[in-house]
């Protein structure tokens, strides 16, 4: 690995490979005179081969040293799991897939600026999207004396000129050239391009990433056990698994059918409405077991509770407002709530879903009652049960009674 040379201060550049921060290597190198390093932050994605690729390429740019950081077990740990609890969704779709790691990238970037004794940053962000905001407000918080450098967003580079500046010295430019921008990590993959620039096109086959071919060639539909512990998946199909290594797997399993595949319209942090195609297979499959399983051991009020607290919190991590300390009260009751969503669910994956076939706990609270839904009581007589309708409908009954008094005065 390269070193920073001795006696200069570097720009430390949050580093995707992407055309955005390719750009920026070189850009930055020139018009500020300084060393650049790259700082890669692995959320997701990131295996041998990339790691090696995302180390030449950086060199090739032109960076003076290149690191990589595996945050993959820290990003489950303070994010992911309380995405998994809340079963937290933006839109009743979208699963925060990417953007949810933006906080801890920036926190990571703090952390290596005074590691190498640096007081500028840079990131890739445009000006038209949410990261910008995600990494600046992360980084404003926890190191208020860096110098924040974003090239594409304030000097408003356009994809195609980046794409012009990199080929003209003959420098490297990513697969997906200008045409699109692909964001990979743990919890999914997004990809934006012209086509989700409106509302009513789609983004062709040949531009999905891990879902690519799926329904072309349709895999035939397969059954497995997820197991959790406290809210936390633990295994899949009686294998102990740790969560990062079951959520890859998972993700494996899922993209074969196409599951977690869709297109997400909704309102960005900056105020107007934006809309990203994305590839979930693992938050899919891992939410939707997650659910059902929870329905058998929270009681009624547990559950309305927690969806009023989980929206709020998806919104809040959405907008890289994971650090203020409202998130760690909702997390306390979460985490809370979870303590006996413990069991498997088992599910059916076939082209383009995922169907839960049922679920089971130590914890269950069907298995609690005497009684059966719709066959018998067991708990109460059926006297009792006819007093107990009658009381319920008092209410109703004042109602009905007081219009009728004043249609008759």
């Amino acid at each position: 690995m390269t070193q920073t040379p001795a006696g200069t201060t570097p720009i430390l550049l949050a580093f995707s490979g992407g055309l955005d921060t390719s750009f920026c290597v070189p850009w930055l190198a020139e018009t500020y005179g300084r060393p650049v390093v790259t700082l890669t932050v692995n959320t997701g994605s990131i295996d041998d081969a990339t790691a090696k690729m995302l180390e030449e390429r950086s060199k090739t740019l032109g960076a003076v040293g290149h690191y990589l950081v595996d945050a993959r077990p820290a990003y489950f740990q303070q994010v992911i799991r309380f995405l998994i609890m809340g079963n937290v969704r933006r839109g009743n779709l979208y699963p925060l897939c990417v953007g949810a790691e933006r906080v801890l990238q920036a926190q990571t970037v703090a952390q290596w600026a005074r590691r190498l004794g640096t007081e500028v940053v840079a990131h890739g962000s445009t000006a038209a999207g949410n990261d910008q905001v995600r990494f600046e407000v992360a980084l404003r918080t926890l190191a208020p004396e860096l110098e924040i450098l974003a090239p594409v967003r304030d000097r408003a580079f356009k994809r195609p000129e980046q794409l012009d500046y990199l080929e003209s010295r003959r420098l490297p430019v990513p697969p997906f050239g200008a045409a699109y921008s692909v964001n990979r990590g743990l919890w999914g993959t997004t990809i934006g391009g012209k086509e989700t620039l409106v509302s009513d096109t789609c983004i062709p086959d040949a531009a999905w990433v891990l879902t690519r071919d799926a329904f072309t060639n349709p895999a035939a539909a397969e059954r497995h056990a997820i197991g959790f512990d406290a809210g936390v998946p633990c295994s899949l199909d009686g294998k102990a698994m740790d969560p990062v290594t079951l959520i890859e797997t998972v993700e494996a399993l899922g993209a074969r059918f196409g599951i977690g595949r869709g297109i997400h319209l909704g309102d960005t942090i900056i105020g107007f409405k934006g809309r990203v195609a994305f590839e979930a297979p693992a938050a899919e499959i891992l939410l939707t077991a997650h659910r059902e399983l929870e329905k058998l051991v929270l009681s009624a009020r547990q559950a309305r509770i927690k969806d009023t607290l989980a929206g709020p919190y998806g919104d809040l991590v959405h907008e890289g407002q994971h650090l203020d300390p409202v998130c760690r009260d909702i997390e306390t009751f979460l985490l809370s709530s979870q303590a006996r969503v413990t069991g498997e669910a088992h599910v059916l994956l076939r082209p383009g879903a995922v169907f839960v076939e049922g679920v089971a706990s130590p914890y269950s609270l069907m298995k609690a009652s005497r009684g059966a839904y719709g066959e018998s009581a067991g708990e109460w007589t059926a006297a009792e049960a006819h007093g107990f309708s009658k009381m319920l409908a008092l209410p109703g009954i004042f109602y009905t009674r007081a219009g009728r008094s004043a249609q008759e005065a």
